[in-house]
């Protein structure tokens, strides 16, 4: 019989048993597959009852997402991040759907809006690093202290000088007591870091015309946007926050990258591009490996006494005594006996 009621096809969706070990390269070549029967639903119609079904549908994933996520975050926490913004994705396929949940958990990232996003773009989900994203995967890294990105309005102060010696080279003070108004439009946007070894990286600014620039060259989603006529990519919706990140990705010129950092950039960029990204997340043994690292690092650090850890001390050679002039004297008529 046809399934021919909207709840029909949602409940023939949401009562489908998860293939067997699906392999990277097969998810990846499932995404760009059409399933109309499944999840193909309005969420205007039925936006909660959609969207419970869809997260039950989800959770057949469970252990697939267990393995994906590092053990700090919970399977799910993570579902409950996913919970908010299925309404939106109910449209997509259901490989792709669950390529991009487990992109992203495989990087370590809740799609909550800040950290990721996962997006729809047609029928396909899309997974969407954010820039607190990638700030994340930069202090995991273990080289970087601190990140700061910042947006510059007209009404603020703030001071940029190349050749100046850091951290004298660049100032910014937000006008916070200005009303939005009169802070005025941003101008600029910045990013840099402060590394554990105490150096400061080379500064990023990115006016809007560099912005621009970057976006017209290199975002595929916003050329698609522009040509459907439906305007909806991030560089529309959200261009400052397009802005920020465009200059927190620039640092990776600057700045030491761990693997997983230039492998999100290259998620970032498939999914942009409308590519499987499934295939540049790191594998889950990658995430055990570094959690196990981790683990042993600190269980070495807490061997030592607490003044030592951030400096090892030097090492005493160990040499025989030497003996007394008397005791060699002694020594020496012995032998002659």
């Amino acid at each position: 019989m046809a399934l021919s009621t909207l709840k029909a096809r949602v409940i023939a969706a949401t009562t489908e048993q998860p293939p067997a070990d699906a392999t990277v390269s097969a998810l990846a070549e499932d995404t760009k597959r059409s399933v109309p029967a499944q999840l193909h639903t309005s969420a205007q119609v039925e936006g909660d009852e959609t969207a419970d079904m869809a997260l039950s549908w989800l959770e057949q994933y469970g252990d697939d997402f267990t393995k994906a996520l590092p053990s700090h975050i919970d399977v799910k926490a993570f579902l409950s991040a996913v919970r908010a913004s299925l309404p939106g994705l109910v449209h997509c396929t259901p490989a792709s759907l669950r390529q991009a949940l487990l992109t992203c958990a495989r990087f370590g990232l809740v799609p909550d809006g800040r950290h990721a996003v996962i997006k729809r773009e047609g029928k396909t989900a899309v997974f969407v690093p954010m820039a607190q994203g990638y700030v994340e995967l930069m202090y995991r890294s273990g080289r970087v202290g601190s990140v700061h990105v910042g947006l510059i309005h007209e009404g603020d102060e703030w001071n940029y000088e190349p050749t100046a010696p850091a951290p004298l080279d660049f100032t910014h003070r937000p006008a916070v007591t200005k009303s939005k108004k009169d802070r005025g439009p941003v101008i600029l946007a910045y990013a840099f870091c402060w590394m554990t070894s105490g150096a400061r990286s080379q500064v990023i600014v990115l006016s809007r015309e560099d912005a621009e620039e970057i976006r017209d060259e290199y975002s595929q989603a916003y050329r698609r946007a522009q040509a459907s006529g439906k305007a909806d990519s991030f560089w529309h919706t959200d261009f400052d926050k397009m802005w920020a990140k465009s200059a927190l990705r620039r640092l990776h010129k600057v700045v030491p990258m761990s693997a997983e950092l230039v492998a999100l950039i290259a998620a970032d960029e498939a999914g942009d591009a409308g590519q499987a990204q499934i295939v540049h997340a790191p594998a889950e043994e990658a995430h055990l490996q570094a959690e196990a690292d981790d683990a042993h690092e600190r269980a070495e650090e807490s061997q030592d006494p607490e003044e030592t850890r951030t400096r090892p001390l030097p090492r005493k050679r160990s040499q025989p005594r030497r003996k007394s002039s008397r005791q060699a004297r002694k020594a020496r008529k012995g032998a002659g006996r």
